[in-house]
């Protein structure tokens, strides 16, 4: 059994973690609220530039642009990957990672090294430097804490012209969609080209008046819109970054609570049996 002293000490350290960890989920669900309020400030407008583009393309409009063109083959894929720049949140890193990785691995299959891989996180970049396979791009390892339209802007821009020139056939995003507090969704979006299906809730633009015309309303549109879906889901896999963080902290405390609770019983029973022994020795004394 340890000693008073040492039991002591690890009430001093678990206290000490306590104190860390609370702190830490006060710190995050702030983060999260924050990023909960610019994820919904977002979706309206992101939904409805969706619902815009998918107007002008249905109905009697006959409207083309590359951007919405699947290439005839699919030679040359890029995948932009976002996870988070620090750990202690949960499974979250690992989830992205694992993600990333297997569809590394389903490309690799079909198309060998021809994969340029966005990586968006140093806990993701660490991870994927061990493997190969593929082309490790960083120019944007450090965006993941801070999304700013002008990072979104320079890498839809970049992933836009490639797909233009045919430098690449496809594009997907990996990332954790944030569903509330307690859920966070893997998941992985076609980004290039735009999947435009119309849904039942889509109006035609049947019967409308479009100026210029829709093939040019449209090219001005496509490109604001997809810079406006990479920022969007920058904010979408913050907010879920920060919700797991908030959990794993509120987990950590709890159980910090509890290991505390066990170590002071442990203490004040040893310390009742040390006294009840002190006492036994004295009574012992006197009789004799």
């Amino acid at each position: 059994m340890a000693s008073l002293k040492e039991i002591k000490g690890r009430i001093g350290s678990v206290g000490g973690t306590l104190k860390i960890t609370s702190a830490m989920k006060m710190v995050a669900s702030a983060k999260l609220h924050k990023a909960q309020g610019a994820i919904e400030s977002m979706l309206p407008y992101d939904r409805q530039l969706h619902k815009i583009m998918v107007s002008l393309l249905s109905g009697d409009t006959k409207v083309t642009t590359p951007l919405c063109q699947p290439h005839d083959k699919v030679k040359r894929v890029a995948i932009v990957a976002i996870a988070s720049n620090s750990s202690l949140c949960g499974g979250y890193n690992s989830n992205v990672v694992r993600n990333t990785t297997a569809v590394l691995k389903e490309y690799g299959k079909e198309i060998g090294e021809a994969i340029d891989c966005y990586v968006i996180g140093r806990k993701l970049d660490q991870s994927l430097g061990k493997l190969k396979g593929f082309n490790h791009i960083k120019d944007y390892v450090e965006k993941g804490d801070n999304p700013t339209f002008a990072t979104a802007q320079d890498l839809a821009t970049r992933l836009m012209k490639d797909y233009i020139d045919g430098k690449i056939d496809r594009v997907e995003l990996v990332y954790m969609h944030f569903k509330n507090t307690a859920s966070q969704i893997p998941t992985r979006e076609v980004f290039l080209p735009v999947p435009l299906q119309k849904g039942s809730d889509e109006t035609s633009t049947s019967g409308y008046i479009i100026e210029p015309t829709p093939t040019e309303v449209l090219n001005e549109l496509i490109p604001d819109a997809l810079c406006m879906k990479i920022y969007t889901v920058m904010l979408d896999a913050q907010a879920a970054e920060h919700a797991a963080r908030t959990v794993a902290m509120q987990t950590a405390t709890d159980n910090a609570n509890e290991l505390l609770d066990e170590l002071k019983i442990q203490y004040n029973k040893g310390r009742q049996a040390a006294i009840t022994a002190e006492l036994l020795d004295i009574v012992g004394g006197s009789l004799q």
